[in-house]
């Protein structure tokens, strides 16, 4: 099912209003890597936002992961104070991390294999 206008704008306000809780909190750059907010979704009711996390050159993700989510409600309420005069209620936060850089990787990877085969097995190129 799509998205409504009300979703995408409210997943719009958590994405940015999150991002700049997390650049303040100093959560953006941990451990030498960078923690972003890659997406928003949130449920049809509004009353649960799914935050997806990139990682980038984060040792331990899982880690990072669980230390995020044992802070969620820091970051609800963090939230709360910034959309109070936006929204009726905060959404409950759920955190997950967000595979797609991984999955671009491998792809490029993959890519990458199957052109050097098909170079070896025709010959060099003119």
């Amino acid at each position: 099912m799509e998205e409504s206008k009300r979703q995408k704008q409210v997943a719009k306000l958590i994405l940015e209003e999150m991002s700049d809780i997390f650049q303040r909190e100093g959560m953006s750059v941990v451990d030498g890597g960078m923690i972003s907010i890659a997406k928003v979704t949130v449920t049809p009711d509004l009353l649960e936002a799914r935050i997806f996390l990139s990682f980038f050159q984060v040792k331990d993700t899982d880690k990072m992961l669980h230390t995020i989510k044992e802070r969620g409600w820091e970051w609800r309420k963090m939230l709360g104070q910034r959309v109070r005069n936006q929204l009726r209620r905060v959404p409950e936060l759920s955190f997950f991390a967000d595979d797609t850089l991984e999955h671009v990787f491998k792809m490029e990877t993959l890519f990458k294999k199957i052109e050097e085969e098909r170079d070896t097995k025709d010959g060099p190129k003119k």
